[in-house]
């Protein structure tokens, strides 16, 4: 049974309450990311350095030489290195700069 079908259910059938078509969408939701091989939910995915790097804007070659030297937190899955959503958010806030209040001012 599709989403399409349980959207829009035959005329015999009872009609679903507010709460009841919410659950429904949700349900359905979470049963079509498994059908197409994807967790619901992105913080239990393990990335991998060729993902990650997709997702943090720099080369492939940039996230294995970082994991190989310890610049950047990653995890092991046995002896494949791979790199969760906490972990790119801590490489994302590690990278960022804020501005020198003492500078001088642009013209």
């Amino acid at each position: 049974m599709t989403s399409a079908e349980l959207a829009n259910p035959p005329a015999e059938a009872s009609p679903l309450h507010a709460a009841d078509s919410a659950f429904l969408d949700r349900l359905t939701t979470a049963l079509e990311s498994i059908a197409n091989d994807q967790p619901a939910d992105p913080e239990l995915k393990c990335y991998t350095p060729d993902e990650a790097a997709d997702l943090l804007g720099v080369t492939k070659n940039w996230v294995n030489e970082a994991i190989q030297a310890g610049r950047i937190p990653c995890t092991y899955v046995g002896r494949f290195p791979r790199l969760t959503a906490a972990h790119i958010r801590q490489i994302q806030a590690e990278g960022e700069r804020k501005p020198n209040k003492y500078s001088a001012v642009a013209a």
